[in-house]
């Protein structure tokens, strides 16, 4: 057809310390996401919006130090408390699409942990972008878990019920 495209499906599981209600805190609440999903510390943030709810949006957008700017534009389509959340997205670099993708974040409690299965269906402009992505993806949530051991969980009966903006 002209145009390469490399489309993919991953699925990456992580155990996380706490309960389903603190795992999703971490994805709803703009500050606590910030704690682990901020990841270039020498990129300029030029925008950074987060309205978490259904039909809500997400956008953040930097400049690297050489200039380049890139983009990061969400749309969430579910949100089930302390259970899933379904969103897609997309990427820019420099106006030109890297990817487009559909996400979906499920929590199960088991124990005194939670296990998070994060399962991403997506076109990548090349196999290159996607193999990046789904690498930094991983380390993303090794971030996650360590700033969920950081961060004592709040327990109280009201903690456990999120209220959705």
């Amino acid at each position: 057809m002209g145009i390469n495209v490399d489309h993919r499906s991953f699925v990456i599981e992580r155990e996380l310390p706490g309960s389903p209600a603190h795992a999703f805190r971490f994805w709803s609440d703009h500050e606590l996401k910030r704690r682990w999903n901020s990841c270039h510390p020498d990129w300029s943030v030029i925008e950074d919006r987060f309205d978490f709810r259904v039909d809500g949006c997400e956008s953040m957008i930097w400049r690297m130090p050489d200039g380049t700017e890139q983009v990061m534009l969400a749309h969430f389509l579910e949100v089930h408390p302390r259970q899933r959340i379904v969103y897609a997205y997309t990427m820019r670099t420099n106006g030109r699409p890297v990817s487009s993708s559909l996400v979906t974040v499920e929590f199960e409690g088991r124990d005194d942990k939670t296990i998070m299965t994060f399962t991403e269906q997506a076109v990548f402009g090349s196999a290159n972008d996607g193999d990046v992505r789904e690498a930094g993806t991983g380390i993303g949530f090794a971030r996650l878990q360590e700033a969920m051991r950081d961060f004592e969980e709040d327990t109280s009966p009201l903690a456990s019920d999120c209220v959705l903006r």
